[in-house]
């Protein structure tokens, strides 16, 4: 049988490919390359290039393939760009979710990962957040993933169809063979703007806002190493092939780091020195979210091997350097390096 990777060219959905086609699994990648690359993906991996909401193409891939098993990538995940733009949040993460899952139900997929976020918080009551906390979104994006939450619920209770819900916290660094990294023109990460900023890849840092009830006045978040991120979705999907019950989790370390740290943290592994400049805050931003992540550490035995900032940002700085020279090449979504 086969896992079906949507948005699997992308930075998260790469490393997940790779981990799974290491792992000798069959996969098939369905993307439209808005923001993902194809070189991005492993050697001998399918590649279908479509909608997740196409749902004619996507069952034709369903039978090819004998997928059983969805993890699902596929969205849009800029907050200020949520706030500009509801409506195509929520068409891209909530309608064509639905239909994927649609799909799914009909197609007898067994078992569907889904790829939520801390957005889905707004901004806690207590820090470290549990799973339990009741949702608050403060945006377009972390409504658009909620709803489609819900619908992930209702559809497990009235259908034949296991899930795991993982709420991400911030995603950062690579792939520590250099193989996939975060790769997108304009990306809006901070320890990717940071670090581009201290190769001189963009004139500068903005930091939104510096008068949050925080210790030093910056947003405070929970960063996560995308390869601890991917091995989280390669234990929910043995944890659903075992019998596991459907169940939502938290994916972040336990304790978060303010913009001023990270800054602090690039300047001192790159050794280089960026410009940074204050601006206002940003609509949608919460002024600290920090992951209770006891639930999946004990349910499904999750050890990170990548809990310190300046593995995440040398990691971070070792992709920036490999991607420098090509950087020219990637104007082109979906490119070969």
């Amino acid at each position: 049988m086969t896992i079906l990777v949507t948005g699997g060219a992308g930075y998260i959905g790469s490393h997940m490919a790779h981990m799974l086609a290491d792992a000798g699994e069959r996969v098939v990648v369905l993307d439209n390359l808005s923001t993902g690359f194809e070189w991005a993906m492993p050697k001998g991996v399918p590649l279908v290039v479509g909608e997740t909401g196409d749902q004619l193409r996507v069952a034709a891939l369903i039978a090819e393939h004998r997928v059983d098993a969805i993890i699902h990538f596929a969205a849009s995940i800029v907050v200020p760009d949520s706030v500009r733009d509801p409506l195509g949040y929520y068409r891209n993460n909530t309608m064509n979710s639905r239909a994927l899952l649609e799909v799914a139900v009909n197609s007898g997929v067994r078992h569907f990962i889904f790829s939520s976020t801390a957005a889905v918080y707004g901004n806690p009551e207590k820090v470290p957040v549990s799973e339990d906390a009741t949702p608050a979104p403060m945006s377009p994006y972390g409504n658009s993933k909620l709803m489609t939450e819900m619908m992930l619920k209702d559809v497990g209770a009235a259908y034949d169809l296991n899930y795991v819900i993982l709420r991400y916290f911030n995603v950062a660094g690579s792939d520590p063979a250099l193989r996939t990294g975060q790769s997108t023109l304009g990306a809006t990460h901070l320890i990717k703007v940071a670090v581009e900023a201290a190769l001189g890849m963009r004139p500068k840092l903005d930091i939104y806002g510096t008068d949050y009830n925080t210790p030093d006045g910056t947003c405070i978040r929970d960063y996560i190493h995308v390869t601890d991120l991917a091995n989280a979705h390669s234990a929910a999907l043995t944890h659903l092939r075992s019998g596991g019950a459907s169940a939502t989790f938290n994916c972040g370390y336990g304790h978060g780091y303010s913009v001023l740290d990270v800054v602090d943290a690039v300047k001192r592994v790159s050794t280089s020195d960026l410009k940074v400049e204050l601006a206002p805050r940003r609509p949608g931003d919460p002024a600290m979210i920090v992951a209770d992540s006891a639930r999946i550490r004990a349910q499904l035995g999750w050890t990170p091997r990548f809990d310190d900032l300046d593995t995440i940002v040398a990691h971070a700085l070792a992709w920036e350097r490999r991607l420098g020279p090509l950087r020219e090449g990637l104007r082109t979504a979906g490119g070969r390096i």
